[in-house]
């Protein structure tokens, strides 16, 4: 099969200012080896679509919009735009899904499709008490059955237009099913898996076990991304190196520094300058100072790009700064802009 790196119809206008870059792996359309992970509440397209595609049109190979949660029914393409955004890059973005509504699952693929979406993605990994509540996200590892069905109704309802994935957790309470879990995937037609290596019980605690995406890929023919605690571009071709994995999928490094997915330096104006952009790209987009400094400091809880932050006492004081016009400045004078 086929696959195009990124259909454009005209519900999902291109920028034209970019060429799309070649897939480097036949039926899906990542262009590198290292994915952006769907992150709620982060994976907007204020930080996805309008800062961080901007900086990385080579060395990020695909990203993932937050999780859209199908209630009741499928999800209507107005909703879908919301997530994707306006504008497009070279990097692919997929469209994640998640909810246990098999037939809103199997109409929803479909309309992700139509709006061009190069790749849907399943989210069977989501630890949230909601999530599983209503028998989605990290829930469905209790039911490798479930899930597999899960996978074989959104593959059905893509009519081999785009690829489907899943991405998973190591497992709900243990990490014993492993094997397991990923085959199911495969079984039900996932061009590839996603683990992330903590079990839902485990959620995002420090401890990582590398082994157990060794595991998975040991169990399936289809590519495997890695997740869980890529913090450095290093641990990047690290975890390749120690699970065989195709690709390497980061969450939280990419809050730490965004140029996780490369090699380069960055100094502390430039690190500054990123976060300036965000904060405007944000108000550009309705956001009110609240909110978009809110956005910001979601990123400095982590953040280590340029030697921007010294020391945990300086994070403190960014992170407990309450007069947004003060911090705003701070953040422009750091960057070597002013207010406009």
């Amino acid at each position: 099969m086929s696959i195009s790196p990124f259909p454009t119809p005209a519900s999902l206008p291109h920028s034209g200012t970019e060429e799309l870059a070649e897939p480097i792996l036949e039926g899906l359309p990542f262009t590198s080896r290292w994915l952006l992970a769907p992150m709620e509440g982060v994976t907007a397209p204020s930080f996805r679509g309008h800062v961080l595609r901007r900086h990385h049109a080579t060395d990020l190979g695909g990203a993932f919009t937050e999780f859209v949660r199908v209630v009741r029914g499928p999800v209507a393409k107005s909703e879908m735009r919301k997530h994707l955004g306006t504008e497009r890059y070279p990097t692919p973005v997929g469209l994640q899904l998640m909810g246990s509504d098999l037939e809103g699952v199997r109409v929803s693929v479909g309309n992700a499709i139509d709006l061009g979406v190069p790749v849907v993605d399943l989210n069977f990994g989501c630890p949230a008490k909601g999530a599983l509540r209503g028998c989605a996200g990290a829930a469905a590892l209790k039911s490798p059955a479930g899930m597999e069905e899960t996978v074989r109704i959104a593959v059905a309802g893509a009519e081999g237009r785009a690829p489907v994935t899943a991405k998973i957790r190591a497992g709900f309470d243990h990490a014993n099913d492993v094997e397991v879990l990923a085959r199911a995937a495969e079984a039900g037609g996932a061009a590839m898996l996603t683990i992330h290596c903590r079990t839902r019980r485990e959620g995002y605690c420090d401890e990582v076990d590398w082994t157990r995406i060794e595991r998975a890929v040991n169990a399936v023919s289809i590519p495997v991304a890695g997740n869980g605690s890529a913090w450095e571009h290093s641990d990047l071709e690290r975890m390749r190196r120690e699970t065989g994995c195709a690709f390497v999928m980061v969450g939280r490094g990419a809050l730490k520094s965004p140029w996780i997915f490369t090699d380069r330096e960055v100094s502390r104006q430039e690190a500054a300058s990123f976060l300036v952009e965000y904060h405007d790209t944000l108000k550009s987009l309705g956001a009110r100072p609240k909110g978009a400094v809110g956005r910001v400091k979601q990123l400095l809880n982590y953040w280590t790009a340029g030697g921007l932050i010294q020391s945990e006492e300086e994070r403190g004081q960014w992170m407990r700064e309450t007069d947004f016009e003060a911090f705003e400045a701070r953040l422009r004078a750091e960057a070597g802009s002013t207010v406009p």
